[in-house]
């Protein structure tokens, strides 16, 4: 119930240079029968911001009334990696070794916000639900970590898809959750759920 609402929360987008995507936004209202109504939206073009800065924008929303003030730092990405299952990147004894030292109990409060980082090692699903007509499913796998977000390749055709993908997460909040959800891409069309598990860091 506010026109005016400051929501002060963070999102981190592995970005690649290369690609000429544009940042989506949009703005939803939602009511206690649990009723969407759009609000508006905007566009960011990432290509055209200066990098290794904090850039403040505000950005009218499209048709609609009301703005957005958001900031939008684009920096190199340090902490988060996807590799294949060869390429594991904790695999080198001596890089293990580095990290041992990095976090060990007289190295603690070098950098209090170095928490550590998580690493998933996502191999393979089994007996996933038949989404397509065919009796198959093209499914592909999405891990989150707070307000971070990976995911792996589809595999088309496959209820026992393997992915065989390494992720490599840093760990912000050590009471965050690890959430693994299992989709089956449709084309144009929003995805279609096949499974999740969550998984509270303090448990590992």
């Amino acid at each position: 119930k506010s026109a005016n609402p400051q929501w002060r929360e963070q999102f981190d987008f592995h970005y690649f240079s290369d690609r000429k995507d544009m940042l989506d936004i949009e703005v939803w209202r939602k009511d206690n029968k649990k009723h969407l109504e759009l609000l508006g939206t905007c566009h960011v073009d990432i290509n055209a911001l200066p990098t290794k800065q904090t850039n403040c924008l505000e950005l009218p929303l499209e048709k609609h009334p009301g703005s957005l003030l958001m900031l939008i730092a684009v920096a190199p990405c340090t902490g988060v990696s996807i590799s294949d299952l060869c390429v594991c990147p904790l695999g080198d004894p001596s890089e293990r070794q580095q990290i041992a030292q990095r976090y060990c109990i007289k190295n603690s409060f070098q950098d209090i916000k170095d928490i550590g980082f998580l690493q998933v090692k996502v191999l393979k699903a089994v007996d996933l639900m038949a989404a397509d007509f065919s009796g198959k499913s093209d499914p592909f796998c999405v891990l989150e970590l707070g307000n971070d977000m990976l995911q792996t390749h589809t595999v088309y055709k496959n209820l026992n898809p393997e992915w065989n993908k390494v992720f490599t997460f840093p760990i912000k909040d050590i009471h965050d959750v690890l959430e693994v959800t299992v989709f089956d891409e449709d084309g144009d069309k929003p995805p279609d759920f096949l499974g999740k598990v969550a998984i509270p860091l303090l448990s590992v």
